[in-house]
């Protein structure tokens, strides 16, 4: 007597609709179509010469034979899921340490970040966060962002500075000011962005504020503005959802070089850390383009 022996695919289906009580849902767990499945099983039925299901408009049950053979097909589909020559290993993930300054990370990295992660899942990130007012040495991270002098680094964002503050405190320096008319306003302070840079632009002889609070994270600063409490010498690039929203405007379009940027150290040439700093690349000129779209009607 010869033996005919089913296809594995038939007895999945037969499997996972017994299981599931419908084609449908079977179709769903192995990813075919209702119809699809509906075929093996009649394959299968003719093979064992009597039907496995009782198919009801809105039921599936088992027949009788249904019910006696589903016993030994799960237990050979089980057997064959067990062996480890079947089982196929995960991809490997690969990891990449980043490390960048918060204000950064918050304003220009963070809201770009889904589009890396997404479209590179064998990525594994880890970011964190690297204080801008140390100056440490390099971290283990793959890619490092740091702000200061980029002296071991390439620029990342060739950021000009200007005051920045709320609709209010820019009407209270009058139509049209000249920039001598700061000296009504506090000025909010902090070592990582001194304002001389921006007081030789504008002709001012005056030295570095002395006066308030002094700020030890750029993204303070903004808050601080945000808040009214002062005007603002900030980076456009990371005030671009206030520029954009209107809460903090630009009363002159001078701007200039700042102390300090921020700057990627040097990496490795491909994998992904090279992939990350290219799209951290784009991502900035991106910014960069935004920012000044954003002050390109400031008088």
């Amino acid at each position: 007597m010869s033996t005919r022996l089913p296809s594995i695919d038939g007895l999945r289906a037969f499997e996972a609709a017994a299981r599931l009580g419908s084609f449908e849902r079977a179709a769903d767990e192995l990813h075919l179509t209702a119809s699809a499945i509906g075929k093996r099983i009649a394959v299968l039925e003719e093979l064992v010469g009597a039907p496995l299901f009782v198919r009801g408009a809105r039921t599936l049950q088992l027949t009788d034979a249904g019910r006696d053979y589903l016993g030994p097909v799960a237990h050979v589909l089980g057997l064959l899921m067990a062996m480890p020559q079947h089982r196929r290993q995960a991809p490997a993930r690969e990891r990449l340490r980043v490390c960048v300054p918060p204000t950064f990370a918050r304003q220009v990295l963070m809201p770009r970040l889904a589009d890396f992660t997404d479209s590179r899942p064998g990525i594994e990130l880890e970011l964190l966060l690297s204080l801008p007012q140390l100056d440490l040495a390099a971290t283990d991270a793959d890619v490092e962002v740091r702000f200061g002098r980029a002296a071991a680094g390439t620029p990342l964002l060739r950021d000009r500075v200007c005051p920045l503050a709320t609709p209010a405190l820019c009407a209270a320096l009058g139509p049209r000011p000249e920039p001598a008319a700061l000296a009504r306003l506090p000025l909010l302070r902090t070592p990582l962005d001194p304002w001389t840079p921006w007081f030789r632009a504008a002709g001012l002889p005056w030295p570095e504020p002395e006066a308030g609070p002094k700020l030890a994270d750029l993204g303070l600063v903004l808050e601080a503005a945000l808040a009214g409490q002062g005007v603002a010498l900030a980076r456009p690039t990371l005030a671009r959802t206030a520029l954009a929203a209107g809460t903090l405007q630009a009363p002159w379009a001078l701007r200039a070089e700042p102390a300090h940027q921020y700057y990627l150290l040097p990496h490795a040439a491909d994998g992904a850390a090279a992939d990350f700093a290219g799209w951290l690349r784009a991502i900035c000129a991106e910014a960069e383009h935004e920012a000044q779209a954003l002050l390109s009607g400031v008088a």
